[in-house]
């Protein structure tokens, strides 16, 4: 699935052009790959927030740039608030990329009326796949996930002509045994507690 961004060639460079650009509602942006020349663009902020909402990665650009891109590295503000710059990347639809994909669990695991609790441990898998067949997401579902079972990356459905690049042991998800009060009891117990910094003397602080 694709996405559509309407990009502008950016003529002026510099962090005050950035600074400018990102008032008026724009992100700076840059496109390169396939041996051609880096191209600055600037794109608009709300479309860029759409795609990633929901987990694009394949764009197609229109406006001043006619590509296919993927969408490689979003950077954000110190907060992770604003989106402060963006790398795309030009491909072919057809063309095999790496890329990462969120996980999303999906169903109900019985172990939780089993008396277990869901321990979700992986939350995105490495896959190549042709460009055109990236996935917003994977999917987990859970809807056999018993008590003391798990669901490891080589259990997760990939979209056609894609390939785990992730280890395919590597546990997503476990239904395990919740713990008894007397289990938390006995953990909080074990913590040792905060050594207290003895104050030094004046004589030892001179030193």
């Amino acid at each position: 699935m694709s996405d559509t961004l309407v990009v502008t060639k950016r003529e002026k460079l510099g962090t005050a052009e950035t600074r400018r650009l990102r008032t008026t509602g724009l992100v700076p942006a840059i496109l390169y790959g396939h041996g051609e020349a880096n191209a600055p663009l600037s794109v608009p902020v709300a479309q860029l927030n759409a795609v990633i909402k929901h987990g694009g990665k394949l764009v197609k650009l229109s406006g001043d740039i006619t590509e296919t891109a993927l969408l490689r590295e979003v950077q954000w503000d110190t907060y992770s608030k604003d989106i402060i710059h963006v790398d795309l990347i030009r491909v072919s639809e057809k063309e095999l990329v790496e890329t990462t994909v969120a996980v999303e669990l999906k169903g109900t695991a019985p172990g939780l009326s089993e008396g277990g609790v869901l321990q979700f441990v992986l939350h995105e898998l490495h896959i190549e796949c042709p460009a055109i067949a990236i996935p917003d997401k994977l999917f987990a579902n859970i809807n056999n996930l018993h008590l003391g079972k798990s669901i490891h990356a080589s259990d997760i459905a990939l979209p056609e002509g894609a390939k785990l690049t992730t280890d395919p042991h590597l546990v997503i998800v476990s239904c395990i045994a919740a713990k008894t009060e007397e289990e938390l009891a006995a953990a909080e117990a074990s913590v040792e507690p905060e050594l207290i910094r003895k104050e030094k003397t004046g004589d030892e602080a001179a030193e």
